[in-house]
């Protein structure tokens, strides 16, 4: 039986990955006319990495930044979501294995959903997350079911553009 990859060494395989794409309006491809990313789960591990403590991004936002890196017309939505799912729970194993301390690892509980919403599928799923965010001062919410930060959009991180 073949042993199971650690989520570092699945952050680390990239696939051949990056890929630039075009689409051309003859294709009737589900994806809009125009050039798009298809990322490394390193890329978005590196984008994640930046976002500076009491600050915020969104999903959208980390796409939003592949997108200004690869000088692309927008990024990918499902393997952004699934590599930053996977850069979470890389960046808390490499933290219990004692390979990251002192909070050098990747601030994963900093990246929402659209809208402001805790991710239940990162690590601990909403509670952890809110419990780290808490920690650096956000106030975060119960709305319905979910969890959001509390007028998260006057938190959310720019980054520097190339």
């Amino acid at each position: 039986m073949a042993r199971k990859k650690t989520w570092n060494e699945k952050l680390h395989d990239a696939k051949d990955l990056p890929k630039v794409i075009t689409v051309e309006p003859e294709t009737g491809s589900r994806w809009p006319v125009g050039r798009y990313v298809v990322p490394a789960p390193v890329d978005v591990d590196a984008v994640m990495r930046g976002i500076p403590r009491r600050k915020l991004m969104t999903t959208e936002g980390l796409r939003q930044a592949l997108a200004a890196r690869y000088e692309t017309d927008f990024a990918c939505p499902l393997t952004t979501g699934i590599f930053s799912w996977i850069a979470a729970q890389a960046a808390v194993e490499a933290e219990e294995s004692g390979a990251v301390r002192g909070g050098r690892g990747t601030p994963w509980w900093r990246t929402l959903k659209t809208g402001g919403e805790l991710n239940p599928k990162f690590p601990g799923g909403p509670d952890r997350q809110r419990q780290l965010l808490e920690a650096e001062g956000h106030e975060v919410v119960t709305k319905g079911k979910k969890y959001v930060v509390l007028n998260y959009s006057k938190s959310l991180y720019q980054p520097a553009s190339k």
